[in-house]
């Protein structure tokens, strides 16, 4: 018999950096190795933006996950799914066709990386009590972010040092990307082994939804779920936008707006000092709610998570290339965002609450993929018609409609906090 809250030191912190690695390689980490290999900005934000599609999509396919097979199943089969398509990305490289074949091994991912969220966070939902999940939405967000670091910062710092090796960019980022693959395998066989079964234990209950509408129909009737899904499509507006140009203005020549680092030069700069505010944000916020409940830490949240994109207006206007301001401005916006996302879990957990919990959950990230895919698809053309001052600025003013609909939501303001019943047997 095995009880809520088993084993999550270990399981906790690895399912989620193993969730993290294939959404970092699929939107960020290919932006950065198309503008490495000649692609142009515009196509880099519109063609990469449509990759966000599957996350977007993903509530349409999520009650299968709910009523068929169980969700370590599906998230142990997704993930080897994924290695696969990444050992495609990086084996079709050297093709004359590697934008169309790539995009193609990417799309593969990112669905299969969808439904591994999918699966992935309705097992965390089972298989922790209403306050280890706030107390581990710190952690699990952590981790997540700590991959997208591994993808952002050590991969890319591969690909960097493999590029100045051979001279050779698609060279360099094929052999980076079988590597990632191989990663992936790893962490594959790791949750094999440190995921407990909870599905199969008699001591958790396993209501299931009675049908596919049923699970649609019952979340779009929530109380207020027009404003709260409002706020899921704006929380990260600016963000959006931010993350699909970070790595271009990091990377392009001084003439152009850019600053002109190498690629090594980026991922180093993303994998240092980064990763430690990262790490410090993201338990600090689980920890906090966890303590004082959703209400009183959701404005700072919010405002932590956009007032750093600041900072990249300030280096684009000012055009600074000191190491000391870039990598000031790159580890305040990972602090903010480790420990602004917090409450923004907690709250699609809230909104998750009920016999559909995975559908639910998975129907919300939904709606915030959406909120990621459509700014992020025009991002390149305003960026080029705006300049990268002008762009920043405008991703700094993308922070208001979410802050404007905070008083609107409606929701219970210690939630997080308080015990729920199943902590009494424990």
């Amino acid at each position: 018999m095995i009880l809520k809250d088993k084993g999550a030191w270990a399981w906790v912190p690895t399912l989620y950096f193993t969730q993290g690695i294939p959404y970092v390689l699929v939107v960020t980490v290919s932006v950065i190795m198309y503008k490495r290999l000649g692609i142009s900005n515009s196509d880099i934000g519109l063609y990469t933006s449509w990759l966000y599609l599957p996350w977007v999509l993903k509530p349409l396919w999520s009650p299968f996950v709910d009523l068929k097979s169980t969700k370590r199943n599906w998230f142990l089969t997704m993930q080897l799914i994924i290695s696969l398509a990444l050992l495609g990305v990086g084996l079709s490289l050297p093709t004359n066709s590697f934008f169309v074949t790539t995009l193609a091994c990417f799309w593969m991912a990112a669905f299969a990386s969808a439904t591994n969220d999918i699966a992935s966070d309705g097992y965390y939902m089972l298989g922790l009590t209403e306050k280890k999940q706030a107390f581990f939405v710190g952690m699990r967000s952590t981790f997540y972010r700590l991959a997208m670091i591994t993808g952002q910062g050590l991969i890319v710092i591969l690909a960097g040092f493999l590029e100045n090796r051979y001279g050779d960019n698609t060279k360099a980022w094929s052999i980076t990307m079988i590597a990632a693959a191989v990663l992936m395998l790893t962490l594959t066989v790791s949750n094999f082994f440190v995921t407990p079964k909870y599905e199969s234990s008699t001591a958790i209950a396993q209501p299931k939804p009675s049908s596919f509408m049923q699970v649609f129909s019952s979340f779009f009737q929530k109380p207020n779920i027009g404003i709260a899904l409002a706020f899921i499509l704006t929380y990260r507006l600016g963000e959006s936008q931010l993350v699909k140009m970070a790595s271009p203005f990091l990377l392009d020549k001084v003439e152009v707006g850019g600053l002109g680092y190498s690629t090594e030069a980026v991922g180093t700069i993303y994998g240092t000092a980064g990763v430690i505010m990262l790490s410090i944000g993201g338990i600090l916020g689980g920890i906090l709610i966890s303590r004082d409940g959703l209400k009183k830490w959701m404005l700072p949240m919010v405002l932590s998570l956009n007032i750093p994109n600041a900072l990249y207006a300030l280096l684009a206007i000012t055009k600074t290339t000191s190491i000391v301001a870039v990598a000031g401005t790159v580890v305040m916006e990972q602090f903010g965002y480790g420990f602004g996302f917090a409450a923004f879990l907690i709250y699609l957990i809230y909104i998750a609450e009920g016999i559909s919990k995975t559908s639910h959950y998975a129907i919300a990230t939904g709606f915030m993929a959406l909120g990621m895919m459509l700014p992020g698809m025009i991002s390149g053309y305003v960026q080029e018609w705006l300049g990268y001052d002008g762009f920043f600025v405008w991703v700094v003013l993308a922070a208001l409609p979410s802050l404007f609909l905070l008083k609107f939501l409606k929701y219970p303001a210690d939630y997080g906090k308080k015990s729920s019943p199943d902590d009494k047997h424990l």
